[in-house]
């Protein structure tokens, strides 16, 4: 790769090795792309493309994975217009604007690439053998429980290889914030759905890493900040049903009232329900709070893999905390993903709430936030 691509900086020709090894590495890639903290901002950038810009399949595979799922002769029974052109493209699917004939709407439809699960088949049999050589021969081999790891993340990469369970996780959020100043659900088209092709609303949003652009419409950032805290702890503490792949090319926020912000759901397999036992008072004292007590929740304590139950012991010191103790005994929490999806979020939340209060602590945007 070094020979090959010799001009280039090192973070293309890591962000090249992985596109090249395949989709479980590109997914490597993106969540080593949301870990700014670990890398140089050149690599975490070039990582960054690897969310929705991988080189696409070609189009005429695209369209007949729709033809023959949806039972086609032509796409122009269906679509008044279908682009070629995919919008986006990730390490699992690419993603192409249509419109539908009947209704007149506009549509994005999600298409699988052609061959992925036997790639991904492939690719996990590799990071087994892998995994039980760390494990075996690694002095830490036995606490990082390695291979369990990868068990855990065969599961959820198998989930995103259906696309009808990505439908029926669109519905259900869908119902869960019917009618939400904070986030809206797209349209899921039900008729058209099949193991590998998706077809839903369309919706124009931003990136939630695309501050400029969110500061050049004046958005309200502070708003923002805080309904990103409420949809998230709304999801794990009311419904038991979260977002479990949260990097930038998974959020967005609508163009429309930006002195009101709404995220955009992105609908996608990898969502989570956790089984929450807690108190009433504590879930009522909790939502409100400051993201930096929840942090401190011991509720968030890292797991190597899988779901780990854990007995809250909270601190009375903590003012979320004060009044439950006297209520709440022996409540158990499940919670896989969590603490992975919480920490990404608040870190996003800390810099848009940072621009908004002139605090940003990023030399690139604080003279914009303090203009």
């Amino acid at each position: 790769m070094r020979n090959k691509h010799k001009g280039k900086s090192a973070g293309e020709r890591i962000t090249l090795a992985l596109q090249n090894l395949g989709p479980v590495f590109i997914k490597f890639g993106q969540m080593l792309s949301t870990r700014r903290d670990l890398l140089p901002p050149a690599i975490a950038n070039e990582l960054a493309r690897l969310q929705d810009k991988v080189p696409p399949f070609s189009s005429d595979a695209a369209q007949d994975i729709i033809k023959q799922a949806l039972g086609l002769s032509d796409l122009s029974e269906l679509f008044s217009e279908f682009e070629k052109a995919p919008l986006a493209s990730a390490s699992i699917a690419q993603v192409h604007a249509a419109k539908l004939k009947h209704n007149n709407e506009d549509v994005v439809v999600k298409v699988l690439r052609p061959d992925i699960r036997d790639t991904i088949v492939a690719d996990m049999e590799l990071l087994f053998s892998l995994a039980n050589v760390l494990q075996r021969w690694l002095p830490d081999g036995k606490r990082l429980r390695p291979v369990e790891v990868v068990v855990e993340y065969r599961k959820t990469i198998v989930d995103e290889l259906d696309l009808l369970r990505e439908s029926a996780n669109g519905i259900q959020l869908g119902r869960n914030f019917e009618g939400s100043d904070a986030l809206y659900v797209p349209k899921i088209y039900s008729d058209y759905c099949r193991s590998n092709v998706l077809v839903m609303e369309r919706i124009y949003g931003l990136p939630i890493s695309n501050i400029d652009a969110l500061l050049t419409q004046n958005t309200n950032m502070k708003k923002l900040a805080e309904r990103g805290v409420e949809v998230f702890f709304t999801q794990v503490f009311r419904d038991s049903f979260f977002h479990a792949d949260m990097h930038p090319g998974n959020i967005f926020v609508s163009t429309e009232h930006p002195e009101n912000p709404k995220y955009i759901a992105s609908i996608l397999a990898l969502w989570v329900r956790s089984i929450v036992k807690i108190s009433a008072i504590w879930l009522r004292t909790l939502l409100p709070s400051s993201t930096a007590t929840i942090a401190k929740s011991p509720s968030f304590t890292p797991t190597q893999a899988g779901y780990r139950r854990i007995p809250i012991s909270m601190n009375s010191r903590w003012p979320s905390a004060r009044y439950a103790n006297l209520y709440s005994k022996s409540h158990l929490l499940k919670f896989p993903l969590v603490t992975c999806c919480c920490s990404y979020l608040i870190r996003h939340v800390v810099s848009i709430w940072s621009c908004s209060h002139s605090l940003c602590y990023c030399k690139k945007h604080c003279c914009i936030s303090k203009a």
